[in-house]
């Protein structure tokens, strides 16, 4: 018997040629992510500013503390400087902004983001902060406005109005907040929630807190007590959050008399009334770091950083 053997060669697949275009898409580097650039501003903030009654501006205290900010600004002509009220004293006469504020904290006015305070409401309306400041306080003399710097939302708002204009004003505020599209919220006005200063604890603007907690907004800054005072972060209702609470600063040191403190409430972190200086904040995309940089010759500091929210 005769029997037929049929062979079959199969060749692998890994044998069978390439063509030049399978070859050239294999050589193509993976497309790069368009990732953006890390942003990070630094602002100086204090309140309680200009006061010239005992001596000339280039004398004053505002003098210094505005040197500091001056300094900063050589060095980075993108930092922003913010007011938290009391910008001239004794009742924020146009003549006190024109001589006091001008020479010394006017010299970056340009850069400053200002708020008002009830020494600036000393004058009917405040004619003297809202004719210095114009467009840089805000829309339609109302006292507060919104903007943004870098990756974070900047509200500017106003605890001197009347009942009526606060419902105006935190109607805005909730709209603003709803809108949020950034990584991180700070807040600044002139009255603390919060305070051991001897104004002690001020509810002006405690709806306007409980909406910012709820938000989950990170920093608030005021003044008005004149003194520093840097909170553990503090819930709605002002019990301690380290999670999820709001860490807020009084910086009542930008140039008027320092002045006594009662006891140090529960949730006080750190609090002096020996220094006059600024709190520099660097805010970058979702963290933040802070310093209090005291007048050449004072010696109290506090610095720190945090995680946005």
């Amino acid at each position: 018997m005769r029997i037929s053997i049929l062979a079959v060669v199969v060749y692998p697949l890994f044998f069978l040629p390439v063509s030049p275009a399978h070859a050239a898409d294999k050589a193509k580097p993976a497309p790069k992510r368009n990732l953006e650039k890390p942003v990070s501003i630094t602002i100086y903030a204090a309140g309680d500013i200009a006061d010239c009654k005992r001596k000339s501006p280039l004398e004053s205290m505002a003098a210094r503390t505005a040197e500091l900010i001056a300094t900063g600004l050589a060095k980075d002509s993108t930092a922003r400087v913010v007011t938290l009220g009391d910008n001239t004293y004794p009742i924020g006469k146009p003549e006190e902004f024109n001589k006091c504020y001008e020479p010394t904290w006017g010299r970056f006015k340009d850069k400053t983001l200002p708020s008002p305070g009830n020494h600036d409401y000393g004058m009917p309306k405040a004619l003297g902060y809202y004719n210095y400041f114009g467009e840089l306080a805000g829309p339609d003399r109302r006292g507060y406005y919104a903007t943004q710097l870098g990756k974070w939302l900047l509200l500017s708002l106003n605890s001197n109005v009347d009942k009526n204009q606060m419902q105006e004003q935190l109607t805005w505020l909730k709209a603003e907040l709803a809108n949020n599209k950034q990584n991180c919220t700070l807040a600044f006005w002139h009255h603390p929630v919060y305070s051991s200063g001897g104004h002690g604890n001020n509810k002006n603007m405690q709806e306007a807190w409980t909406m910012l907690a709820a938000a989950k907004a990170d920093i608030v800054l005021t003044s008005h007590d004149h003194n520093y005072e840097r909170f553990a972060p503090l819930d709605a209702n002002g019990d301690r959050d380290d999670k999820n609470g709001i860490l807020s600063f009084i910086v009542g040191t930008g140039g008027a008399k320092l002045t006594p403190m009662f006891l140090p409430k529960g949730a006080t972190a750190v609090r002096d009334n020996s220094a006059h200086g600024v709190l520099k904040l660097d805010l970058h995309d979702k963290s933040y770091e802070w310093e209090f940089l005291p007048v050449p010759d004072q010696s109290f500091a506090d610095k720190g950083k945090g995680i946005c929210h």
